[in-house]
């Protein structure tokens, strides 16, 4: 898929374009990288389609709607996920047990800190969740670091994604 493309599905279905795939990254799962709808959303809101404040609270919500999904399914029945990858990547087993246990000594810092790397901002709520992390404090951890995250490329889009698009 294209800019153009990318840019007809926003036309067509707005701002809730935006949020679903954010959404979607945020989770996990397959589609386009942070590095590629958060600027082009920035590039929208220097068009005037749509306003960077918007564009900021959309993204952060789907962001922040992700990551509390994983963090659920973290605090429900993250034994059992990481098992199962456990068994089938053996060789991650202590790397990850060592993420755990720093996120335990580390806490909000740590889900902080996570949110500012790239793989790791996504998939740091499911630990999060397994140590039982404090909702609240977890929630304002990741706002903040989901914020940063999303006004760098946001920001970028807004402020030099013309000039990239004419290159």
């Amino acid at each position: 898929m294209n800019i153009q493309t990318l840019t007809q599905y926003f036309l067509e279905y707005g701002a809730f374009f935006i949020y679903l795939i954010v959404l979607l990254e945020y989770l996990n799962l397959p589609g386009f990288p942070a590095g590629v709808i958060m600027p082009l959303a920035g590039i929208w809101a220097s068009q005037g389609e749509i306003s960077f404040f918007m564009v900021m609270i959309l993204t952060v919500a789907a962001g922040l709607t992700g990551s509390w999904a994983l963090y659920f399914l973290g605090r429900a029945g993250g034994e059992k996920v990481l098992g199962f990858y456990f068994r089938k990547f053996p060789k991650q087993k202590p790397v990850i047990e060592g993420k755990i246990e720093m996120l335990r000594e580390k806490g909000c810092i740590g889900v902080f800190v996570s949110k500012l790397l790239p793989m790791v901002r996504t998939l740091i709520s499911i630990p999060a969740g397994m140590v039982k992390m404090d909702f609240i404090k977890y929630t304002i951890s990741s706002t903040l670091g989901i914020f940063l995250w999303n006004l760098v490329f946001v920001g970028a889009g807004y402020f030099f994604g013309e000039a990239a698009i004419r290159i």
